[in-house]
Formats: C-alpha cells, sequence, structure tokens
C-alpha cells in the first residue's frame, strides 16, 4: 500500500482544500494516510503564496521535505495551491525536486497524479483557478470539533496590492442548498463550532443570485439546531451588511465576533490601495457594531508600509488604533507583488522603515490588548477546547478564533476532551491569553 502524507500551508481556506485532497486520498483502497512525512512514500504541499514570505515558505518546505528522496522513502512529491496556480510551469522548470503540480481548481485530480508519479511520469494539472466543491464530496476533517466551510472562493475588490483575484479568480458563491447541505454533515459528524470563510464574506451570493444575500444564507444554516457555535470570518467593512447585526440579537450561537480587514485608516491610503469608504466611515460602522451588540470582539488586519505612505499617513493609523481599541489585530509589511498595481507605484518603502512601523503598531496593540482583556477577569465564560496537555487544557472563547486569537489554560482541565464546550471562571488576564477554572455546575 502506498503511503501518502499532506503538509498543508497557509490560511483556513487552504486548510478546507487540504481537508479535500485528504477525502480524495483517503477514498483510494490503494493509498494509506501518514502524518509523518518520514514514512511517505508520496508527499503533497499544499502552498500559500499571495506575499513574499508565504512563498518562501512554501519553497523552503518542499526544499526540505525534498532532501527526503535521499535518505528516505520518497517517491515522489507534489505541490499544488496558490504558489503552484500562480506561477504554474515555473515551479517545474525551477525545482526539479517537485514531480507534479496542481492548481487551486484542479486537486480533485489528485489520485491521478499520485498514480501519474509513481508511474514516473512528471506532471502539470493547471486549469481554471476555483474548484467549486460539493457537500457530496469526501472531506477528512484535519479537527473533530470545529471545520471551516467555504462559501465561496476568489474575489472581485481588486486592492491594489493583492494578488488574490489574480491566483483564486472572480468571486464564485456557493449555493445556499449546497453549503447547508455541508453543515448538516458535520454536525452530523459531531462539529460543534461551524466557521464560514471567503476571501469576502460580504460580497456572497452576488454572482448566482444577483444581489449579495449573506443574511439569507445565515438564516438558512441557522436552521441546523445541532451545533453550538457559528463563526463568520473576513468581513469588508465596505459591503458589511448590517442586517446581521440583528441577526446576531436573536440567535446567540453566532458568535459576537467580526473579522473586518480595514488595512488603513488614512483617507489618501485607502484610496491608493483601491479600498471604497472613508476613514469615517470606518469609525460609524464600528460604533454601530458596537451600539449594536455590546460584547463585540473586533478584529482587523493592516498593512504597514505601502508605497508611499508618509509619517503622517502612519500616525494617522495609530490614531485610529488608539480611538478604537481593536480586540483583536494582524499586521502585515507590505509586500511588494508583481501583476499588482501597487507594485508599480513610486516610493516604494524600505524595509526597515516597514519593520519599525510593524514594530510600533504591535507595541501600542500590545497595551490596547492587555488592557481589553481585564475585563474578562472574574467573569464566566464558555471556552470551547481545543488541546489536552498533562496540566491543563488549551481552548477558546466565543471572542476568538482558532489559530490567531487568545486562548483560555484551563488549569484544572486535563480531565476534559476536546470539543467540550465548558464554562470558565476567569482569574488572570494577559495580552494574548486567559487563565480560567472550570465552574463545576
Amino acid at each position: 500500500m502506498i503511503k501518502v502524507a499532506l503538509v498543508s500551508l497557509g490560511c483556513s481556506k487552504n486548510q478546507v482544500d487540504s481537508e479535500l485532497i485528504l477525502g480524495q486520498v483517503s477514498s483510494n483502497k490503494g493509498f494509506q494516510l501518514v502524518k509523518d512525512p518520514y514514512q511517505a512514500d508520496i508527499i503533497i504541499v499544499n502552498t500559500c503564496g499571495f506575499i513574499q514570505d508565504t512563498k518562501e515558505e512554501s519553497i523552503q518546505t518542499i526544499l526540505e521535505l525534498a532532501a527526503l528522496k535521499y535518505k528516505g522513502s520518497l517517491k515522489g512529491l507534489i505541490a499544488t495551491g496558490c504558489l503552484t496556480q500562480r506561477y504554474q510551469g515555473l515551479i517545474l522548470e525551477e525545482m526539479p525536486e517537485v514531480d507534479a503540480i496542481l492548481g487551486t481548481g484542479t486537486f480533485g485530480k489528485i489520485n491521478d497524479v499520485i498514480n501519474g508519479v509513481l508511474a514516473g511520469k512528471r506532471l502539470k494539472e493547471i486549469g481554471g483557478p476555483a474548484y467549486p466543491y460539493k457537500a457530496s464530496e469526501p472531506r477528512l476533517l484535519t479537527d473533530s470539533h470545529f471545520a471551516y466551510v467555504k462559501i465561496g472562493e476568489g474575489c472581485n475588490n481588486h486592492c491594489s496590492y493583492c494578488s488574490i483575484p489574480k491566483i483564486r479568480g472572480p468571486y464564485y458563491s456557493r449555493t445556499i442548498d449546497d453549503i447547508k447541505k455541508e453543515v448538516d454533515w458535520l454536525t452530523g459528524v459531531g462539529v460543534k463550532e461551524i466557521i464560514l470563510i471567503a476571501q469576502d464574506i460580504t460580497s456572497y451570493g452576488q454572482d448566482i443570485y444577483g444581489r449579495k444575500n449573506l443574511p439569507e444564507l445565515i438564516r438558512k444554516i441557522l436552521e441546523n439546531k445541532d451545533f453550538q457555535w457559528l463563526r463568520l470570518l473576513y468581513s469588508y467593512p465596505e459591503s458589511f451588511p448590517l442586517e446581521l447585526l440583528d441577526l446576531m440579537k436573536e440567535d446567540k450561537r453566532i458568535c459576537p465576533y467580526l473579522d473586518l480587514p480595514i488595512q488603513h485608516s488614512s483617507n489618501r491610503i485607502r484610496k491608493l490601495m483601491n479600498r471604497r469608504g472613508s476613514r469615517k466611515d470606518l469609525l460609524n460602522l464600528i460604533k454601530e457594531i458596537r451600539t449594536a451588540i455590546p460584547d463585540v470582539v473586533i478584529r482587523t488586519s493592516l498593512i504597514v508600509g505601502f508605497p508611499g505612505e508618509e509619517e503622517e499617513d502612519f500616525e494617522d493609523l495609530l490614531d485610529f488604533i488608539q480611538e478604537v481599541k481593536f480586540d483583536r489585530l494582524g499586521v502585515f509589511k507590505y509586500s511588494r507583488e508583481e501583476d499588482t498595481a501597487a507594485a508599480k507605484f513610486d516610493f516604494q518603502i524600505p524595509a526597515e522603515i516597514k519593520e519599525e512601523r510593524f514594530q510600533r503598531i504591535m507595541e501600542k496593540q500590545q497595551k490596547i490588548a492587555a488592557n481589553n482583556n481585564q475585563k474578562y477577569v472574574n467573569s464566566n465564560l464558555e471556552v470551547i477546547v481545543d488541546e489536552i496537555d498533562k496540566e491543563y487544557a488549551l481552548g477558546r472563547t466565543k471572542y476568538d478564533a482558532p489559530e490567531v486569537d487568545n486562548l483560555v489554560y484551563i488549569m484544572d482541565g486535563h480531565n476534559l476532551k476536546k470539543g467540550d464546550i465548558v464554562k470558565c471562571r476567569i482569574k488572570e488576564a494577559y495580552e494574548y491569553d486567559l487563565i480560567g477554572e472550570l465552574i463545576n455546575e
């Protein structure tokens, strides 16, 4: 039996693709999935490639795994994902270590490609950027208690810094009925937290229904009563549907958590970024959200060092962060990506200035986060358990998404199980972590 391992890099959307690849491989009786690449005959690397850092990580991972051909049992190395979709044949030309590549829209052919590689072929299976998967397709979940549901693929926003539309194509929505079928299947196998994702969930439905109808999709999903939490990821503030706030008030299973990637507050820089809406629009939206949902947690992502960003623009961003006091925040240093409008802009910012601005943002946010988290001390919060250690359990609250947000250390939780949702008394709070004790009911 051929042993196959998969290494998944990049974002949560890539994780869904990886789980679909694993589902395809596991459906073939001639293949056995293994977790350890050192034991594998075939390794699949699902790459990321939208900024320089992720491209470098993907290439380094491929090269490190390729060494197993000379000191392990590895017979074939296959790359798929955003890096291969973006650079296509160049990967095979520049990396002789790679035996086959698939794109973001062709990984359904993975079993045929594995067999081709085993037969000594060097293959290139690159097609359209979108893989419109159906709920009926086999999928092997990475985690048993939470799952990402990709409601759409691609993007129509065409921000000047972003390569995603060129890699993943225009926005493509799955149907409401098919998404509902997937949610029903996931809850049927025990998933407790459903996480809706897309590059921009607020654009959902425009391409197939002629209108944006994310609220309608959510209402349909909420007909399923077998999950505890519903989380929404990546809501563009420029097109945020206020109707969502009514739904959040009506059904408490919708986590009071919104990820609003603003990227910048300076009106001048936002215009250069091709982002709609002004600084004032952002402030008004955030105020409206917090008024409607008082306990909401708002996460955002920012870019520093965008071409032409003057100190005045950066100070505007610092002031904006101080005024809004985002609960969660991620920062990227601008990456000059070929085939994007911003790559051609004058006044590219030196790396040392990007780094300095990155550090200043993080230092400010660290203080804000530490102060924000103090409000949870001596409160009782629901926590979903993600990991078990000998001395404690690790989990998250409704206010935290997997991988990127705060953790709760449950100090007396070593007897819990992954996926348990328990009540904890928060005893201590730090910048990015909470310490809690179980409440015995």
